[in-house]
């Protein structure tokens, strides 16, 4: 059925409910027909990490039920919130294709994730216009790249 709520995390261990980490981190995928079609993880700093966490893919691929959800009852593109795991929070912004862009981040900064996925949507729009690109085909471009990497800087490091 394409549910993905047998994957939502069911409960917390206990202790201080905040994840250990060593730095704040934000990770970053688009979704396309739920396949992944370009994802990064990047630190404070601008660096762009190879390797994507794989709580951090977990979390996000749990968060595609609430995103399938609310995208019916908003007529907006940017969704906010759609699902947290302890500190972590998920926000989404759909496309009028229904392509989806999740951020995984912890903190508030819902303006500068307004402003990332916006500028992204505007980025990915030009990418998509490739003859040669289809919106299954993941994107490989060191273009796009360093346009995640600016603007990830700009609006939320």
């Amino acid at each position: 059925d394409g549910s993905h709520a047998h994957l939502r995390p069911s409960h917390r261990p206990c202790g201080s409910g905040r994840m250990p980490r060593e730095t704040s981190t934000l990770t970053f995928v688009i979704v396309g027909d739920d396949t992944p079609i370009y994802e990064c993880e990047l630190r404070a700093g601008g660096k762009r990490e190879d390797t994507i966490n794989y709580l951090h893919e977990f979390v996000l691929h749990a968060a595609l039920d609430n995103v399938e959800e609310t995208i019916w009852t908003t007529p907006n593109s940017y969704l906010k919130a759609v699902d947290r795991y302890y500190d972590l929070t998920v926000s989404a912004y759909t496309t009028s294709g229904l392509v989806k862009f999740l951020l995984l981040h912890d903190g508030k900064n819902d303006e500068g994730i307004r402003g990332f996925f916006h500028d992204l949507h505007e980025y990915y729009i030009k990418v998509m216009l490739n003859p040669f690109h289809t919106p299954k085909t993941k994107i490989t471009s060191k273009d796009f790249d360093a346009k995640v990497k600016t603007l990830a800087s700009k609006y939320l490091l």
